[in-house]
């Protein structure tokens, strides 16, 4: 274990690992090197702390990421539809099949998806959405540089199944998945994938797991009265602070129901809350607008709020009389029904707060109590 606080550039390093999904070094070679001369450290680190493999080949680097629970946020955000997943499984095997820098056309590849293609009704590129799909998984194989485009324009097959592409396979065809312990065929379901991988650290599996959740998760809330994570994180919080703040520029912050790493100011490097959103100012502005309205709401032993959807509604009509005056025009101009659909998706994305299937209620989760906004005086000010 490498107990020495990182200097700056191997902080920034281990922010890169987190927030890319590798590092190619035609694309970015002074990243690649900044990661490539401190890779015994970050190793060590990442072994030790997290249990992850970091892969080090001479035209990338890889961190393997494997989460304790997989959040919807963490799948490709350009996919809409279960068959894009498909199709870019397929263009993937496709891929590896072929040596690097050998030439292909789109029509060779669209026949090969179409042969291992596992859906239950056979793909139809006369079928509009199919083409559409096709474009958004191959658009990603480029994206994660899979494949090169040689000639040709992707885009226009979607209006013209007979429109040819000239591409070309790369180098990084046959890193994209990730290595299993066994063959996946002989996993039955996700969760079994998940559990193996558990397999390889059984003496430590707990720090792990609390490590990859506080690292991966907006907030890890408590679940429940006997939550072994959570109690992990209550008991060792002062050794995990330290830890994570000689290592990473995040500062450790734990609640009696949620805990979370926040920054103490804004670096480009992450993925943080709040972003720049119009949406994210109006969630701001309802987290401090209950704090004010505290003695009508009922708050349960794990800090969640329970609110119908015309309760919901009530609170969101109110901030727009206090705040609207400054919002983005889209949510001056709507209603506070419409609001609250884009308010409740950006309160599931970030985890504080979700609608019980089951019910219907809303619920605000006690991460949502630890954010405020207001606007700034001058605004205020300038405003009158």
């Amino acid at each position: 274990m490498d107990a020495m606080k990182f200097d700056d550039k191997t902080e920034e390093a281990l922010g890169i690992l987190f927030e890319q999904f590798w590092v190619l070094r035609s694309e970015e070679p002074t990243a690649y090197q900044m990661i490539r001369e401190r890779e015994h450290r970050l190793k060590r680190y990442l072994a030790d702390k997290f249990g992850f493999d970091l892969i080090i080949h001479q035209h990338f680097i890889k961190l393997e990421k494997l989460p304790v629970d997989p959040k919807s946020w963490m799948g490709i955000q350009d996919f809409t539809e279960p068959m894009d997943y498909a199709i870019f499984c397929c263009g993937l095997a496709f891929t590896e099949r072929r040596s690097v820098d050998e030439q292909f056309l789109l029509s060779d590849i669209t026949e090969d998806i179409e042969e291992v293609y596992p859906g239950e009704f056979p793909l139809d590129w006369t079928n509009y959405q199919h083409r559409k799909s096709l474009v958004r998984a191959l658009t990603k194989l480029a994206e994660l540089q899979i494949i090169k485009t040689v000639d040709g324009d992707l885009e226009l097959f979607a209006t013209n199944e007979d429109e040819e592409v000239l591409y070309e396979v790369t180098v990084y065809a046959r890193y994209f998945m990730r290595s299993y312990p066994d063959d996946l065929f002989q996993y039955n379901s996700m969760e079994e994938i998940l559990a193996s991988e558990w397999s390889r650290h059984k003496s430590d599996e707990r720090r792990k797991r609390v490590y990859r959740k506080l690292m991966f998760s907006p907030v890890v809330y408590r679940e429940g009265e006997e939550d072994p994570d959570f109690n992990y994180i209550r008991n060792f919080r002062n050794r995990l602070g330290r830890d994570l703040e000689e290592h990473t520029p995040l500062r450790l912050e734990v609640f009696k129901n949620a805990a979370m790493l926040v920054l103490q100011e804004r670096k480009q490097r992450y993925t943080l809350f709040p972003d720049q959103k119009a949406i994210v100012d109006i969630a701001l502005h309802l987290s401090a607008h209950i704090r004010t309205v505290l003695d009508r709401m009922s708050v349960n032993e794990m800090g969640e709020m329970r609110l119908t959807f015309p309760e919901f509604e009530q609170l969101i009509a109110e901030i727009k009389d206090e705040y609207g005056h400054g919002w983005s025009k889209k949510y001056r101009d709507s209603t506070p029904r419409q609001i609250k659909t884009d308010l409740i998706s950006l309160l599931a994305e970030w985890e504080l707060g979700y609608v019980e299937v089951d019910t219907g209620i809303m619920v605000l989760q006690s991460g949502f109590g630890r954010i405020v906004g207001h606007y700034p005086d001058d605004y205020l000010q300038r405003e009158g």
